[in-house]
């Protein structure tokens, strides 16, 4: 009789410390994000190439990878869209894209500063530092300045 009581309280206490840990908070699971390698890669609807072709984008373009299947990639864009694409045409170099109708590029991080160009919806950018609220960032052309982080996309 004396293991009954020792094995009812080990489950007891194995249920009550499961219970507890799954009131723990689980780590934030990773983000990925990368950028297409080449001009003119094709992003389809499924994964093969034999899958309709959906739109073709240009290198440097930002993209969010949601799922794998073997050598291929579910992606999203900053529109939302979603299609395919083959992963050796997918770089790790993270990329940023205006997602506002228009942006100013100013001088500094912050509404003070001058503005050293107005840039489109669309436009692709490298981040090179982060200020606050602000993003510095360059375009193809050698063009620098901070734009406001919520005005690109992935912030």
């Amino acid at each position: 009789m004396s293991q009954t009581p020792s094995l009812l309280r080990r489950l007891t206490l194995s249920g009550l410390a499961c219970a507890i840990l799954s009131l723990a908070p689980l780590p934030a699971l990773a983000v990925e994000y990368g950028s297409v390698l080449k001009d003119g890669v094709n992003i389809r609807s499924g994964p093969d190439t034999k899958k309709e072709v959906l739109w073709e984008l240009f290198k440097g373009f930002p993209l969010q990878v949601v799922s794998r299947q073997g050598k291929w990639a579910q992606v999203v864009d900053f529109e939302g869209d979603k299609g395919w694409i083959y992963t050796p045409l997918l770089s790790k170099e993270k990329t940023v894209v205006v997602k506002a109708d228009t942006a100013n590029m100013r001088f500094g991080p912050g509404q003070n500063y001058e503005i050293v160009a107005t840039v489109k919806y669309g436009v692709v950018f490298t981040p090179l530092e982060k200020d606050g609220d602000w993003v510095k960032v360059r375009h193809q052309d050698g063009a620098s300045g901070w734009i406001f982080a919520k005005l690109l996309w992935p912030n």
